[in-house]
């Protein structure tokens, strides 16, 4: 496996335990919403460069999408 798809795993175990940890979901639910969102289309490909951010950066995003529908990428 190559190093990008490795990072892009790391980010979705954590913000996959986030929600479990933030929203009390259990594991099938937060997979189910992870695996289903826009993040993780945006995560999946490599040209977003989405994978070099923060677990905690994507899971905000994610946050983000689920409130309002839509991904807000702020400035940093």
């Amino acid at each position: 496996m190559d190093i990008k798809k490795e990072l892009i795993e790391g980010i979705i175990q954590e913000i996959i335990k986030f929600l479990c940890e933030d929203k009390d979901y259990d594991i099938e639910k937060s997979m189910d919403i992870v695996y289903n969102s826009q993040i993780f289309v945006k995560l999946s490909d490599v040209e977003t460069g989405l994978y070099i951010e923060s677990p905690s950066y994507v899971y905000e995003l994610l946050k983000d999408e689920l409130h309002d529908g839509v991904i807000i990428q702020k400035e940093q």
